[in-house]
């Protein structure tokens, strides 16, 4: 397609079998005569003006979702430290649920021992009254052991007195 007038942006636009920068080339499409003229190379003029207003035209809207992910990833991190602190609650409830179990069995434990503690003190006014009951026990028996030693002392004494005593010749 050769232009027509002599206008200048219509004239940079020009089909070319040649590829330049800018271009599709050619070694990428079948080499058709008809595709061949779909291929047209662009000038740096041409270039600049299609990407300032492709740029231009969509920029705003990439610049916006560019910010809308931003707010996207700051809310997605404040929700996942809020997660975190939820889990955290959590994970204190559960320690809770374990202290409130240790307290019980720690009443129970504690129930326990005062029941050993008294016993032990039942035990040890039994064990009291017992030595009060062997002391006067032996004490008893050490008194009659006396008087038994002391009774066998006074018949010894008795038959002494009673055993004849030669009479003295005077």
């Amino acid at each position: 397609m050769e232009p027509e007038d002599g206008d200048p942006q219509r004239s940079s636009l020009h089909c070319s079998p040649t590829s330049s920068s800018g271009s599709i080339e050619s070694s990428s499409l079948p080499l058709e005569p008809s595709i061949l003229e779909d291929v047209m190379t662009v000038d740096k003029v041409t270039t600049d003006k299609l990407a300032q207003g492709l740029l231009s035209h969509y920029l705003p809207d990439l610049q916006h979702s560019k910010q809308a992910l931003q707010e996207l990833t700051q809310n997605q991190v404040i929700l996942l430290d809020t997660l975190e602190q939820e889990v955290t609650k959590f994970k204190d409830c559960n320690s809770l649920l374990d202290i409130n179990s240790l307290f019980t069995e720690a009443k129970v434990y504690h129930s326990k021992l005062v029941n050993i503690r008294k016993e032990m003190m039942m035990i040890h006014e039994r064990t009291t009254k017992l030595k009060k009951r062997a002391l006067k026990l032996q004490q008893q028996r050490q008194k009659e052991a006396l008087e038994k030693e002391q009774q066998r002392e006074k018949e010894l004494e008795r038959e002494r007195q009673l055993i004849a005593k030669p009479a003295k010749r005077t």
